[in-house]
């Protein structure tokens, strides 16, 4: 998450989509043969890897099918995809697609094939470095002027990791033209990725005609307009070869007009990345939306909160400021979800489903055709239950899925696809038994599913036996097209896509979920469970292997489970809570305790955080080398770089001694805080202030404070996110909800004129094929709405334009320079 400026304001990025599949890969150097190539692919914040697919064994055209959605918690360049080809000692770059940040808005939301370009160590860069130049006139020891060239380099910042540590960077400093170069270095700087240098160097760049001194190069005045400066940034290698870090070239020129100048600049491919036509290397084909939200105070925020939370009064419900969004943001899928956040923070959800489902249903004629469309009122459902439902997806489907996925048998019964020395019998027991057990969970799990999902359900099975009376197991058909359908069998078919599964499964795994999501579909699907509907059927073997399950008890049992998890009584929230998984993975921790400062106190571990405790491990699996109980967790905070060189540290403070922890990535750094915060946000005795350094050598390295136990010298983040469960964040949903408002104006703009036009407030009838796309039973409350919307857009609006980040100047450390300037 982003930390606020000095005007409250906050730059929020995330980045979502899908790293789909590659084909037609090209050789790639070493012993690999092309037929044995076994891939995979990453996802990098510049140099930083933040997420990579499993292995694609021995394919040139892998399909990867791998969802990622992350925070980006820092200032990034380029968002890469490599894909490398594995062998036994060590990884080899096949090829990669390079975005960068201000060209990630052509691909949003869009699947595009790229091609593969080649991994070139010198174009791999990232970091930005603050110079200052001037030019001074000198007089010479025979008293002709001539020009000098003053260069500070003052600091860089974001430089790479080399091998897993903070870089030695050094700077060299060139001024070169079409008859010179006349470089200078700076001093190494030890293990730091933000090293402050602040060295200047002076350079002669014209002499005058009588200047008689013999010298390798001859100036005239004019050339100044071929003159640059040039500083590229390296990491010392001691014994080793130097690696380029980046470069930035800066016309001289620039200087007459700007007697001295100051900016930050980006740090450059060598060469300014150019590279001459490489051979085909394949192409990748790849969903990516990049979003950027710059959320302002909470007060900016509080009229348009409050119109959209006043929506579930509103009547009709289309006159509402939540439905005319989900209205004229139809083809956007991502648009619904923000409403549904804030009405759930809020309390709010319920009634609005209610009433969007109470307007679906007047509009659906045939019981057995409830729920079948992508309505607002399915979207808002589906919304919810991905949000609220997670723990319960867990604790229902994990077990199960994770034995399906690691057990390997086969459970094919389509025998066009059996494969020689298959048993179909046997595997028809395999799947049999598998459908058996995920079906038990799920008709087992009333207890664990969470109190918002039975109030909608419960909401939804009284409406729909209102509307269609006549119908007994309507009651039950509105429920299980949700929780069935759109539940648990979507994620039983992409366990990966609801953070069941680390990754996309292979080709068999995946075969073998398929087809137990369409048995359970069945099994689920009220309207599906008499006798003549098994015809429906298109597959033999399918209908034969359903025939195989006692229909009438499974009836009874998903009956059961839907009258309890959409029964007349509120569900309550059951005495002890079930510990639930929050995150796991591997990390690096610091022996708690430990006064001396080296690599050796760094470990491997397995880090593992509940609801109710935070554990660490030798490795996954085994038993608990240390747990700390949740509530006894006193801050959660970033650590200072310095503190043992190294990035992406953070730090828990408990009753005990701190717990040091350094993440893999910028990423895992972000999600483990944000987790570990929410699960101890209400804990009591919390800190207001942390010290962000270490304690060693009798002191404090960050304030000097002799007292291992002397109050913290910073003041302790505020924890911005509202609940554990519901991690919302209301004001950058309304913020979004501004954006798409913002973005489809026009839309907007149109309704007016339907509204306008319908009631005969102004003008002749326009179009009817405009206004047929929106929904509109009351012209006069749905144009009163979408009015009240313009006024606080506008407002909101001028807010933004006020609060522009005034530091956000070209140049600025928040906006530097891209390449070269003239």
């Amino acid at each position: 998450m982003a930390e606020e400026d000095d005007m409250g304001i906050r730059i929020l990025q995330s980045v979502r989509g899908k790293i789909c599949e590659a084909k037609n890969l090209g050789p790639v150097s070493g012993p690999n043969r092309q037929r044995d190539l076994c891939t995979f692919c990453t996802i990098s914040l510049d140099q930083e890897e933040v997420h990579r697919t499993k292995v694609i064994d021995k394919s040139l055209s892998p399909f990867y099918g791998e969802d990622f959605y992350f925070e980006i918690p820092r200032p990034f360049q380029c968002l890469s995809f490599n894909i490398y080809a594995k062998s036994v000692f060590q990884r080899l770059p096949v090829g990669k697609v390079s975005i960068r940040k201000e060209d990630l808005c052509k691909y949003s939301g869009k699947e595009h094939w790229i091609s593969l370009q080649p991994v070139d160590p010198n174009s791999e860069v990232q970091g930005k470095v603050h110079l200052e130049m001037k030019l001074n006139e000198v007089i010479t020891e025979n008293g002709s002027v001539c020009q000098q060239l003053v260069v500070r380099i003052i600091e860089c910042q974001g430089l790479p990791l080399i091998s897993g540590q903070n870089c030695d960077p050094y700077a060299t400093v060139s001024l070169v033209g079409p008859a010179r170069s006349d470089q200078k270095k700076t001093k190494v700087k030890k293990k730091t990725s933000n090293p402050l240098f602040e060295e200047t160097f002076f350079f002669e760049v014209t002499r005058s005609s009588s200047y008689s001194k013999k010298s390798h190069f001859q100036v005239e005045e004019e050339d100044i307009e071929k003159l640059e400066i040039k500083v590229d940034l390296w990491n010392n290698g001691n014994l080793a070869q130097d690696v380029f870090l980046g470069e930035t070239r800066v016309s001289v020129k620039i200087l007459r007009n700007d007697h001295i100048h100051k900016a930050w600049y980006l740090l450059q491919p060598k060469g300014n990345g150019n590279k001459s036509k490489s051979d085909d290397m394949g192409s990748l084909r790849l969903n990516v939306t990049y979003t950027e939200d710059t959320v302002l105070p909470s007060a900016c925020y509080t009229p348009l909160c409050n119109l959209l939370l006043k929506a579930p009064d509103v009547k009709p419900i289309s006159a509402s400021a939540a439905h005319i969004l989900g209205d004229i943001c139809r083809e956007r899928y991502e648009a619904v979800l923000p409403v549904v956040r804030l009405l759930l923070h809020h309390n709010r959800l319920v009634p609005f489903v209610s009433a969007v489902v109470a307007l679906e249903l007047d509009n659906t004629q045939e019981a057995n055709t409830i729920f079948r469309g992508n309505s607002l009122a399915a979207r808002c459902i589906d919304d919810m239950m991905k949000i609220v439902g997670k723990s319960y997806l867990t604790v229902t489907l994990k077990p199960v899925i994770d034995e399906i996925c690691e057990s390997n048998r086969t459970c094919e019964i389509d025998p066009i696809k059996l494969k020689e020395g298959d048993n179909v019998e046997v595997n028809k027991e395999n799947l049999q038994g598998y459908v058996q057990k995920i079906f038990s969970s799920i008709t087992q799990s009333s207890a664990s599913c969470p109190p918002l999902m039975c109030d909608i359900f419960r909401s939804l099975r009284q409406m729909a036996s209102k509307r269609f009376p006549a119908d007994p197991h309507v009651q039950y058909s509105a429920v299980s097209s949700f929780v069935f359908l759109r539940f648990f069998a979507v994620a039983v078919l992409s366990p990966h896509s609801f953070q069941l599964r680390p990754h996309h499964p292979d080709p068999e795994v995946s075969r073998t979920l398929t087809l137990i999501s369409k048995t359970i579909q069945t099994l689920g699907s009220w309207g599906s469970l008499s006798k003549n509907k098994l015809s429906s059927f298109k597959e033999t073997y399918m209908y034969d292997f359903f025939k195989s399950f006692q229909e009438e008890r499974c009836i009874e049992q998903v009956k059961k489970f839907l009258d309890e998890i959409s029964s007349n009584v509120s569900k309550e929230s059951h005495g002890v809570e079930d510990s639930v998984l929050l995150k796991e993975g591997e990390v690096h921790k610091r022996a708690q305790g430990r006064k001396r400062i080296g690599k050796k106190n760094f470990k491997k571990r397995w880090l593992k955080v509940t609801n109710r405790e935070l554990s660490y491990h030798k490795n996954r699996g085994k038993v608990a080398l240390c747990t700390i109980d949740v509530k006894n967790i006193r801050a959660v905070e970033k650590l200072d770089e310095s503190a043992f060189n190294r990035k992406n540290m953070f730090q828990v403070v408990h009753t005990e001694k701190p717990l040091y922890v350094q993440a893999g990535n910028c990423v895992e750094a972000s999600e483990w805080m944000d987790v570990l915060s929410q699960v101890s946000r209400c804990n009591e005795g919390r800190l207001a202030s942390f010290h962000p350094s270490i304690y060693s050598a009798g002191a404090w390295h960050c304030c000097r404070s002799l007292s291992d136990s002397a109050p913290g010298c910073k003041e302790c983040t505020t924890n911005l996110l509202a609940n554990l469960q519901l991690d919302i964040d209301c004001d950058r949903e309304t913020e979004r909800i501004f954006s798409l408002l913002s973005s489809n104006d026009t839309k907007l703009q149109k309704m007016e004129d339907a509204c306008a036009s319908i009631a005969v407030y102004q003008g002749p009838q326009g179009d009817q094929d405009d206004y047929s796309k929106f929904t509109i039973q009351d012209p006069k409350e749905t144009f009163r709405t979408l009015k009240q919307l313009r006024n606080v857009m506008e407002e909101l609006q001028a807010q933004h334009d006020l609060r522009s980040d005034p530091t956000a100047q070209y140049g600025s450390v928040h906006n530097p320079i891209v390449g070269k300037t003239s």
